[in-house]
């Protein structure tokens, strides 16, 4: 999950702007998920996931270079992001994001696509729905949910404590884990939305993405984790 950041709105901002800033924002979104989309495609289409996936078996070192990695990219992109002045800067940071999120889904897709048909076209259908409900109340309320900041990153934090426990010691979370984590990132989806309409500068649209990208993300590898149980 990308770290949050605390914005305070430009007070002399046209309402003209803040509409244009919101379409490039949700623009972008659309533009990550469908890059996702097509890295994934590839992946799985030139015999590399197949390799991931047998890399990950057979050396449980490689779960660790994943999460590790996972909080180093997601870091990296979202400081650059944030911080950066230069457009470009913030596409490769954006774009980077995007790429590793991919490769680090391949596991849960493959066996996805092998043992539960269906699954994922399932989690996709029900993660769009959760999303647009999630933005509908965002945007008809005008609620400013930043107060939620604080839950979301304490909540993500003590994920992370949870997954690295379960690693070390070789228990598995359960399906409540996953049921909670759902529960969170539709949470991150409130507060980033309202970051979105009320907080966040002009100019970071492309910091915007990334962190709603970030909770979708989130969103589906759970929902798919429950459908995976739920057939086993």
């Amino acid at each position: 999950m990308a770290p949050t950041h605390e914005w305070t709105a430009p007070a002399d901002a046209a309402t003209s702007e803040r509409g244009s800033f919101i379409k490039r924002t949700y623009g972008h979104l659309l533009g990550a998920v469908l890059g996702f989309v097509l890295v994934e495609l590839l992946l799985f289409k030139l015999g590399v996931a197949e390799g991931i996936v047998k890399a990950v078996a057979a050396n449980r070192a490689m779960l660790w270079l994943f999460v590790g990695g996972f909080l180093l990219v997601s870091w990296f992109a979202t400081r650059i992001a944030v911080r950066s002045v230069s457009v470009p800067m913030q596409y490769l940071a954006l774009g980077a994001y995007v790429l590793f999120e991919a490769v680090l889904f391949v596991p849960i897709l493959w066996v996805a696509n092998t043992y539960a048909p269906g699954a994922i076209t399932s989690a996709g259908l029900i993660t769009v729905l959760g999303f647009a409900g999630l933005t509908a109340i965002a945007f008809t309320l005008g609620t400013d949910f930043s107060f939620l900041r604080g839950l979301v990153r304490w909540g993500f934090f003590c994920a992370f404590l949870a997954i690295v426990a379960a690693l070390i010691f070789g228990f598995e979370l359960g399906t409540w884990f996953s049921v909670i984590m759902v529960a969170l990132a539709g949470a991150a989806i409130l507060k980033d939305t309202s970051d979105v309409l009320l907080h966040l500068p002009s100019d970071r649209h492309v910091f915007g993405a990334l962190k709603l990208f970030s909770s979708v993300a989130v969103m589906f590898l759970y929902i798919l984790d429950i459908l995976l149980r739920s057939r086993r």
